[in-house]
């Protein structure tokens, strides 16, 4: 078993997960907030949601579940729901922030900085 491979392969398949509310897919939307594989075979994921109020959480939790029993032979899998941790634009991924720029023609992560008075780390050349 090699960890990193299936860390990879698992990533890989997330990316066909989308958010109901948010057309992205939950990996570059920065959703997938802890992934751990141990050396006997068990994986743990911790997965967030746009909103608490989510109506599909469960859908996303068996999703994601299927995904990971998909992609590799993991004795056992616990899909844990975080609710607690606030979602925000900034957690996207850079390909999650162009595909969004793409959707609906605007930065959401330039409007959130803006918005809430946060600046951005970005290298302009």
């Amino acid at each position: 078993m090699n960890k990193e491979e299936w860390k990879k392969s698992i990533i890989e398949g997330l990316k066909e997960v989308y958010d109901p509310e948010i057309p992205i897919n939950i990996v570059d939307l920065g959703l997938i907030y802890d992934l751990k594989i141990s050396d006997d075979g068990e994986v743990y994921i911790r997965v967030g949601a746009t909103t608490p109020a989510c109506p599909v959480t469960e859908d996303i939790v068996y999703t994601v579940d299927q995904v990971i029993k998909e992609r590799v032979p993991a004795k056992k899998i616990n899909v844990d729901l975080d609710l607690e941790t606030q979602w925000t634009p900034l957690m996207m991924t850079k390909e999650g922030r162009e595909e969004f720029k793409r959707k609906y023609g605007y930065d959401i992560v330039q409007q959130w900085a803006e918005t809430y008075g946060i600046e951005l780390n970005e290298n302009k050349s």
